[in-house]
């Protein structure tokens, strides 16, 4: 299939469209992305994809040979085991150049719940280098992905959308400060050693708290992240026996299951006579039972539960971010202007072939003449007088075929494309 013919899509939903209960049923596990992938790929009239999964967003990038939704809406809902009627009022989808601005402002974070949050572009890096690791990704979707990342890297150098801490990291610090005061008595059980996590440890380290605990599958790597903090590693399997020395618990995994269950937390309690427990998960799907929320003593939040903290330091980035809309226009039209540039490149490499073809046959009798001994310049003359005929002769019946049908616009773009702006014979003598 010609490039020309190909038209990006996007369908997806996100903080602003689903509830926190949805967007955890339609999340891609890093464990289920590949076969997501490959499926998604496989499917009619899909030519390439790529799928970002946060805790925030869910969306479907891909490469069309039409801009029908509905079977990606189908696909999209049947992978995950949900009646399409459901998801459908609140998924968005956008349609090539909307597909193109959508992408760019949602590496450089201006889609984000928290706006410029830099970890989305990480997030994008880690989709595309799935899809491309999975052979799902081609040259549209690539382009676009590595464009992205230009545009949001660009955005944050010049502009102040990164001035002020605004990420889920830091407003679940804040909460934290809001609640206890002072940190410096307190200590915290980080789930999780990702770059989230690991932010929120910058964070807590910031207001000097006493002591951060980290939690992982991978030991090695939760001891790589406490020792950064002075801090403590343990395995996610032993949280039970250490909940209880907790007063923070901020819980950010990959799992598709909840890691922290409402019993676990309710021995801790009682180990800690009652003393109250403040929780946010950051995770989808999330990693604490939502019955957690019930216990007396426990004050859980959720992701979307922050975002009152979140607001009240956005102001400032509010102009950035319309700075960076125009950053992302211009880059629009570039991305346009590339994809557009392609309809010619097929063009170009035949008539290259062609033209080619002809002077080898043109020269090769020339060379015979020469060995069967004509004068260089006879052969010279044969040799221009027959490139120029050759190369001219198709061209010209067009030309004149044209003229007696009257069709001045395609003259107009003969004489543009063949004489306009052409070298002529005193340039080339001077060059």
């Amino acid at each position: 299939m010609s490039l020309k013919t190909q038209s990006l899509i996007t369908l997806g939903l996100n903080h602003k469209t689903a509830p926190l209960d949805l967007r955890e049923r339609l999340a891609f596990t890093p464990q289920s992305l590949p076969e997501a992938l490959n499926s998604l790929y496989k499917l009619e009239g899909v030519e390439e994809a790529a799928i970002v999964s946060t805790c925030n967003r869910t969306e479907l990038y891909c490469s069309v040979d039409n801009n029908d939704d509905l079977s990606l809406i189908n696909w999209f809902s049947q992978y995950h085991g949900i009646d399409a009627t459901r998801v459908q009022d609140h998924l968005y989808t956008y349609a090539h150049e909307d597909t193109i601005r959508h992408a760019m402002e949602v590496a450089s974070g201006l889609d984000s719940m928290v706006l410029g949050e830099p970890q989305i572009a990480g997030q994008m890096k880690d989709a595309y280098a799935s899809a491309n690791k999975q052979g799902t990704i081609g040259q549209l979707l690539g382009k676009l992905f590595q464009h992205a990342f230009t545009v949001a890297k660009q955005v944050r150098t010049d502009t102040e959308i990164g001035s002020s801490p605004v990420s889920v990291a830091f407003a679940a610090v804040s909460l934290a400060k809001q609640i206890f005061g002072e940190l410096n008595q307190s200590t915290a059980l980080l789930i999780g050693a990702g770059d989230t996590i690991e932010l929120t440890a910058r964070h807590l380290h910031s207001k000097a708290i006493k002591h951060i605990i980290v939690a992982n599958r991978s030991l090695d790597r939760a001891e790589d992240l406490a020792n950064k903090f002075n801090g403590e590693a343990i395995r996610l399997q032993h949280i039970g026996d250490h909940l209880h020395r907790a007063d923070i618990v901020i819980a950010s995994t990959a799992s598709p299951l909840p890691v922290l269950g409402k019993g676990t937390v309710e021995r801790a309690l009682k180990t800690r006579k009652r003393e109250p427990i403040f929780m946010v998960d950051l995770a989808v799907p999330r990693d604490v039972e939502p019955e957690v929320a019930t216990l007396d003593d426990v004050y859980l939040y959720a992701v979307d539960d922050l975002q009152e903290v979140i607001d009240e330091n956005l102001q400032s980035r509010q102009d950035a971010a319309e700075q960076a809309k125009d950053i992302i226009a211009d880059e629009v039209n570039h991305y346009l202007n590339w994809q557009r540039s392609l309809g010619s490149v097929d063009i170009i490499s035949e008539l290259r072939a062609n033209t080619q073809a002809l002077s080898e046959q043109v020269l090769n009798k020339a060379l015979k003449q020469l060995s069967a001994g004509q004068s260089a310049e006879e052969s010279l003359k044969f040799l221009a007088h027959t490139l120029t005929n050759k190369f001219l002769h198709h061209p010209t019946t067009r030309l004149r075929k044209a003229s007696e049908e009257n069709k001045q616009d395609l003259l107009h773009s003969a004489r543009q494309l063949l004489i306009d702006g052409t070298v002529s014979h005193d340039d080339e003598e001077n060059s």
